[in-house]
């Protein structure tokens, strides 16, 4: 358990960055966009990932300080926003696979306002494709790991 809580702890800081990183670019971008539904539904997703991080980190903090006690929320927060944090994770991992594997077709879909020279854009598009896939891997081995060690904690607590 100890490990699984080192690696839980490690995900979760990293998702509460990036994850805190996409939802102030969601909000940015609802500024200047007309459909604000799409970014709206994009900006809740993106946040259910800093929510269930945040909750990680209290329920880390719970184990690792017996005295300090878990919220009653956090139990329902760590399952229910988990899970739309998973959701965001699978559709993200489908998505990322797609763009690795197409990256060139990606490009000539896009509309860029400039062309940059001496950039190789299916290059930095692969890379962009394989840091999604990252980052949402981790997201989906965050979620199942805390709800694996909530499992264990609420057990625990009842015995």
């Amino acid at each position: 358990m100890k490990t699984s809580l080192k690696i839980t702890n490690v995900l979760s800081w990293i998702n509460l960055i990036i994850g805190g990183i996409l939802v102030a670019g969601g909000l940015l971008s609802m500024l200047s966009t007309p459909n604000a539904s799409v970014l709206l539904v994009s900006v809740v997703l993106t946040g259910s990932i800093v929510l269930h991080s945040y909750a990680a980190l209290q329920l880390r903090k719970s184990i690792v300080h017996p005295d300090i006690p878990l919220n009653k929320q956090t139990p329902t927060g760590i399952r229910f926003i988990g899970f739309m944090a998973l959701f965001f994770a699978i559709l993200n991992i489908g998505n990322a696979v797609v763009i690795i594997q197409n990256a060139a077709e990606v490009i000539k879909q896009v509309e860029l306002p400039f062309k940059p020279e001496g950039i190789d854009l299916v290059a930095a598009v692969r890379g962009a494709g394989i840091f999604s896939l990252l980052f949402s891997i981790s997201i989906a081995i965050n979620v199942l790991l805390n709800i694996r060690i909530l499992r264990w904690y609420m057990t625990k607590e009842q015995n």
